[in-house]
């Protein structure tokens, strides 16, 4: 490293034990800072040094921007590496630590700030040629101004929290009285969970599928695509299992989106790691949703499939290095798959499980990866999401994957809370999943079967 000495993760869980091993890969002392609730975290424990900085409640801690900076302070921490979730794409935390001295491990304010308003992150990557969804040039200002436009667009339609993610402060509408409510509906969630009630409208495209494009961009102009995830797998808008590649996708679709999504980010020209998020609907076409100004949950099985270590190249680029390759090197090898275990019981509406780990046993092998933050006698405390590990898997081909997962989940023992190892042992032997068709709906549809 050039200029940074020393790592703060504002983040916990199993993405902060990831920073912590990326940064003692690349020889950097790590701080980790922790809520009381979270005093024997993994991730409080094996860091260099740790900072308390606050109750259990987030609000408290892993969101008080304040804390977070003190704790850079008194550690003498000068780069800071947000993670995902709580403040990673907060535009006014990513200029406080400018504003301190403190390197932000991620895209500037400013990025953050352009991206962060969906609306206009729309409008703007459309105005260089992405293909985007139909719908509202902007924020939509009155249910009036709504109906009028769906109106002329037709139903169905969705409407769209602008400061949202995700899933949160989204209404589908197949018709005028049904977009009242979903209008309204959407404002107050997005005010709730974004404290912006702004909201625009988008056609609903039918049956599509989700898949995501992994960037990588240096400060120099380089930008380079690393591929699809295929995140089509969801309960509630919320990701089940990822897999690259998408087995809707070859190589001529995989080319144009990717070019599309480096075209988003010079848009904005964006810098660092990110994820430019597209629908695909069943004639093979594909529109910009939105662009994720982060490192992802799923991560991992782009890192198996082009042997680049995501986290390490954040840190790189946050350095000012250029990136040490171009797009003609990335290569793709064989077929990955992530599984989230989460502490939840699905035989209850998928109720979380918080208490002790009172035994564990997680699995590996060749070609399998585990990312988590628990241990045997972990008191998973109930202030925070409920994923408990991630196991990735890798293999030649997706039929081996899907064994290999098979194999890699069946050895997974958590004694003393529920977890959700058997669906998605019930999703992987589903023969939809196995034939690889399907869109984002075929989790839901079909729940009855895998619970």
């Amino acid at each position: 490293m050039k200029n940074i000495t020393k790592v703060l993760i504002a983040n916990r869980g199993e993405i902060a034990v990831r920073i912590i091993r990326a940064c003692r890969e690349l020889n950097l002392p790590s701080v980790s800072v922790y809520s009381s609730g979270d005093n024997n975290a993994l991730h409080r424990l094996i860091a260099d040094e740790s900072v308390c900085i606050g109750p259990p409640q987030s609000k408290d801690s892993y969101l008080n921007m304040h804390a977070i900076i003190g704790a850079c302070k008194k550690t003498g921490a000068d780069a800071l590496h947000p993670g995902f979730g709580f403040l990673s794409e907060s535009a006014e935390f990513a200029k406080l630590c400018a504003d301190n001295g403190i390197k932000w491990i991620g895209p500037t304010s400013e990025q953050i700030t352009a991206l962060g308003d969906k609306a206009n992150a729309k409008n703007a990557v459309k105005a260089n040629g992405v293909p985007v969804i139909p719908g509202s040039d902007g924020i939509v200002a009155d249910i009036d101004s709504a109906l009028k436009l769906c109106d002329n667009m037709g139903y169905p339609v969705l409407v769209k929290a602008s400061a949202g993610g995700g899933g949160r402060g989204i209404r589908p509408a197949n018709n005028a009285e049904e977009l009242q409510a979903a209008f309204t509906a959407a404002k107050a969630e997005a005010m709730v969970c974004f404290g912006d009630d702004g909201v625009y409208i988008e056609k609903l495209i039918q049956n599509p599928r989700h898949v995501e494009i992994q960037i990588l961009a240096d400060e120099y102009g380089n930008c380079v695509y690393l591929g699809e995830r295929d995140c089509s797998c969801q309960r509630r808008r919320q990701k089940v299992l990822e897999e690259s590649p998408s087995p809707a996708v070859d190589g001529t679709l995989r080319k144009a989106m990717g070019e599309a999504a480096v075209k988003a980010a010079v848009t904005s020209n964006y810098t660092n790691a990110g994820t430019v998020e597209f629908l695909l609907d069943k004639n093979k076409q594909f529109y910009f949703m939105e662009m994720n100004a982060r490192i992802q949950v799923e991560h991992p099985v782009t890192e198996a499939v082009t042997g680049i270590d995501l986290i390490k190249a954040q840190i790189s680029i946050a350095d000012g290095e250029k990136l040490p390759f171009a797009q003609t090197d990335v290569i793709f090898y064989g077929h990955s798959i992530e599984c989230r275990v989460n502490a939840e019981n699905p035989t209850l509406n998928f109720r979380p499980s918080p208490g002790k780990i009172t035994g564990l046993h997680l699995p590996g092998g060749f070609g399998v990866r585990v990312d988590t933050a628990v241990y045997q006698g972990y008191e998973i405390p109930p202030f925070y999401d409920n994923m408990l590990a991630k196991v990735i898997v890798h293999a030649k081909d997706r039929p081996s994957a899907i064994r290999k997962m098979i194999v890699a989940l069946s050895e997974v023992l958590i004694d003393g809370v529920d977890t959700n190892v058997d669906f998605l042992l019930n999703l992987l032997k589903n023969d939809t999943f196995d034939s690889g068709v399907f869109d984002i709906g075929f989790v839901e549809e079909q729940l009855s079967d895998l619970v």
